[in-house]
């Protein structure tokens, strides 16, 4: 890989700083809270946070915390975070973010998943961490045209066996992440050690047959209905939205910090309490600051294309599979024999906390979760 480190633009940073002071919001309606959108207060206090208090420069710094570079994968340059750590080239682990995330969402678990002995745990559990950012996103290249994470995981598969040298290797996903995975475990099976999922996004050939099943379906129907307006525009007419978004930063940050209010846990802790004002910045400096917030949603279009939200017919994931049932307000939780169904599953946990952005909300569960799973797949 060729070296790199994250350096923001001068001259783009001045620009976006100046155009979110000049920002003048729309008509607002009263007591909006999230009820339509992005909360106006909290967006309000988030701009004005970024123009008087928040620190890009050390924004860049934490984002060089780890080693990173970048790959050429085929035709595309592809941002890896690869961190050994304590397992000194063994035991590679492949962690695949999804949107609006980026490769920031693991950075509160890099350390104790590759340095486990400074962490409260043991040496021998260490993963040999690599973070590539998907196509389109953040520092990785764009593509020419709309791919999804059929492609993307032959992307990543030819990442870790022809560049960083990983006959075999054990991957892990949210989101598209899970997308990723399981098409991993589909297309690339000789690769694969296993796989470990957060979220259920390539279903079964199958229809669902009890109780449970159904049951989930209309839950996943209703969240659908009700918070999944985004991602029919994103999949089917992106650029509608990259043409208003292009050049509004502020517009650009409402967008992102909507979906993380929306998908996050918050039964127990408020929004600001899950999420700081830095962490929501910085990860938005990742679309923002490189352009690829409309790349971004791309991604929705590429997997409608691809078809890979749905195995092909008579197709299984062989792989063994864990899967992580978190309390995820985007995507319910479908029950385990419908996961079995397309999967050979290992592992089945239910996370007493944790939303969507399980790396981000849960830590603590989510590296005791990939340590107690990495010592099974051994």
């Amino acid at each position: 890989m060729r070296p790199f480190s994250v350096a923001w633009d001068p001259e783009r940073l001045a620009r976006v700083r100046e155009a979110v002071r000049a920002y003048r919001p729309p008509r607002l309606p009263e007591g909006a809270g999230w009820r339509y959108g992005c909360d106006p207060d909290v967006l309000a206090e988030l701009c004005a946070y970024w123009c008087e208090d928040f620190d890009e420069a050390a924004a860049a710094a934490e984002l060089n915390r780890y080693p990173q570079g970048l790959a050429r994968v085929e035709d595309l340059d592809l941002h890896v975070v690869h961190v050994v750590g304590e397992a000194e080239g063994r035991r590679p682990l492949l962690l695949s973010h999804g949107w609006p995330g980026s490769v920031y969402e693991f950075w509160g678990v890099i350390e104790p998943l590759a340095f486990p002995s400074r962490h409260g745990g043991r040496a021998e559990d260490a993963f040999d961490l690599v973070i590539p950012a998907l196509p389109g996103f953040g520092f990785s290249g764009k593509p020419r045209t709309p791919i999804g994470p059929r492609t993307t995981a032959r992307l990543f598969d030819r990442l870790m066996r022809e560049t960083l040298g990983y006959g075999r290797y054990r991957a892990q996903g949210g989101d598209w992440g899970a997308g990723v995975a399981a098409w991993l475990g589909l297309d690339h099976p000789a690769s694969l050690q296993a796989i470990h999922l957060n979220l259920l996004l390539v279903q079964p050939d199958a229809e669902p047959e009890t109780e449970a099943e159904r049951a989930w379906r209309r839950a996943s129907e209703d969240t659908q209905r009700r918070l999944g307006a985004y991602a029919q525009l994103q999949g089917s007419k992106p650029l509608s939205l990259g043409y208003a978004m292009a050049d509004a930063p502020v517009a650009q940050l409402a967008w992102l910090v909507e979906r993380f209010h929306d998908w996050a846990d918050l039964r127990e802790r408020p929004f600001a309490k899950v999420f700081s004002r830095d962490r929501l910045l910085t990860n938005a400096l990742l679309y923002i600051l490189t352009d690829t917030f409309a790349t971004a949603t791309w991604y929705y279009a590429g997997a409608q294309a691809e078809g890979v939200r749905r195995m092909p017919p008579g197709a299984r994931v062989t792989v063994p599979t864990a899967f992580s049932a978190y309390p995820d307000p985007r995507s319910p939780s479908p029950p385990r024999e419908w996961v079995a169904r397309g999967y050979a599953l290992t592992r089945w946990r239910d996370m007493p906390r944790g939303g969507h952005f399980a790396a981000m909300e849960a830590p603590d569960l989510f590296v005791e979760d990939l340590r107690a799973w990495g010592r099974e797949t051994d």
